[in-house]
């Protein structure tokens, strides 16, 4: 049996990234490069180091080298030779990109498609990294701040004259007068193929909208910061179609296949199937196709469920329910008696605050996190620390 190991994770630098919020995280001295996300798994283009095994290896190696030991015969059977999930610390400084993932029975075909048309993987106008779809879920740990899924086509109209901007008196038509996915179908694709000017003029609107008394202040002052990154970005159109949404620590947001979502500000820990392929819709230079975009978007309205953590029975531990069959997400406020995280699935344990003990195992303090491989005990004590628990749902704890 295999014990729990440190898990040394990937720093990724992406341009939205924060650069204070990870290094203050981590006990570090910024660097001053945007910091955005720590990948804690065993994604290809990223796996996390196991620094106290011989050889040091990475997470993947130690998967494709005994997947029986470090998954357990469940989640191999159940999801492959691969760990099926993907836990980050995610800072954001300024918007992500508006953004949609595909099912995976998309994912499948997108991917083997690029394949046999021989695109690279890291090609820029390569759509599909894997074979997996991306269902994911971000909970906060400050206030946060996103957008998520389209608004309600009437409610949109209302925003849009709101405005006063008179080259978008026709969306608002076409929002009123259209069935629901209609609507929302031909307005994203108008959104993504506006003029320069228009952005401009509704950036310049948005900043008057924000200073006026009524509903759309917060929603307005979101999109106003928005506008200033992306000024003559199409997203920002886009954007304008979408539900804004504030969390408050400890409340999370579940993002399944199709719906359109940016994360604007804030520090989450985020999971999602181990997967990398992403439609981009703006607010990013990155690789936008919007004929391919049509297909995986999703234009059905909603108003997004904020979800909280309800108590899973373990002394200390909530959890956040959602309908992925790659992850579950909890909380643990660890103390002076052990508990045990025993699980037939493999886990990630990452430590938010405090100091950690596994036994048997290595001590974790803020931002230090371990792999528990499948089935290997593991009991973990520490007064006043908070864990987040990342694994496989198809057991409890012991």
């Amino acid at each position: 049996m295999t014990a729990p190991s440190l898990l040394s994770p990937a720093l990724r630098n992406y341009p939205w990234g924060s650069r204070t919020a990870i290094p203050a995280f981590l006990g570090q001295q910024p660097d001053g490069k945007p910091q955005a996300e720590l990948w804690f798994g065993a994604h290809r283009a990223a796996p996390s180091l196991l620094p106290d095994r011989p050889g040091h290896p990475d997470l993947a190696a130690a998967i494709t080298a005994d997947p029986v030991t470090e998954l357990g015969e469940a989640s191999l059977a159940a999801h492959g030779p691969e760990l099926p999930f993907l836990l980050k610390l995610l800072a954001a400084e300024q918007a992500l990109s508006v953004q949609v993932h595909p099912t995976r029975k998309q994912a499948q075909h997108g991917h083997d498609r690029e394949e046999a048309a021989a695109v690279p993987l890291d090609a820029p106008h390569r759509t599909f990294k894997d074979r997996n779809h991306k269902p994911e879920l971000l909970c906060a740990l400050e206030p946060f701040e996103a957008l998520c899924g389209f608004r309600e086509p009437a409610r949109t109209a209302e925003l849009l004259d709101a405005l006063a901007v008179s080259e978008l008196r026709r969306w608002s038509a076409v929002l009123r007068s259209r069935p629901a996915h209609e609507a929302l179908s031909r307005t994203l694709r108008a959104a993504l193929c506006a003029p320069e000017r228009l952005m401009r003029t509704v950036s310049a609107a948005l900043p008057r909208l924000t200073a006026s008394p009524g509903p759309w202040n917060n929603t307005a002052a979101a999109y106003t910061a928005v506008a200033k990154d992306f000024l003559c970005d199409p997203g920002l159109l886009a954007a304008l179609l979408l539900n804004h949404v504030r969390l408050d620590a400890g409340e999370a947001l579940y993002l399944g296949a199709g719906v359109p979502h940016a994360y604007l500000r804030g520090t989450g820990v985020e999971i999602m199937a181990n997967s990398d392929n992403v439609l981009r819709c703006g607010l990013t230079d990155k690789h936008v196709d919007t004929v391919l975009l049509a297909d995986i978007v999703d234009c059905t309205p909603m108003t997004p469920a904020i979800m909280r953590p309800t108590p899973t029975g373990l002394t200390g531990e909530t959890q956040f329910c959602s309908p992925a069959k790659e992850f579950v997400l909890s909380r643990l406020e660890t103390g002076t008696e052990a508990v045990s995280v025993t699980d037939p699935g493999p886990q990630v344990l990452l430590c938010l605050a405090g100091h950690v003990r596994l036994t048997p195992g290595p001590t974790l303090s803020r931002g230090a996190a371990a792999f528990v491989p499948a089935g290997s005990p593991c009991e973990v004590t520490g007064a006043g620390a908070v864990l987040y628990r990342a694994r496989v749902p198809m057991g409890t704890a012991s």
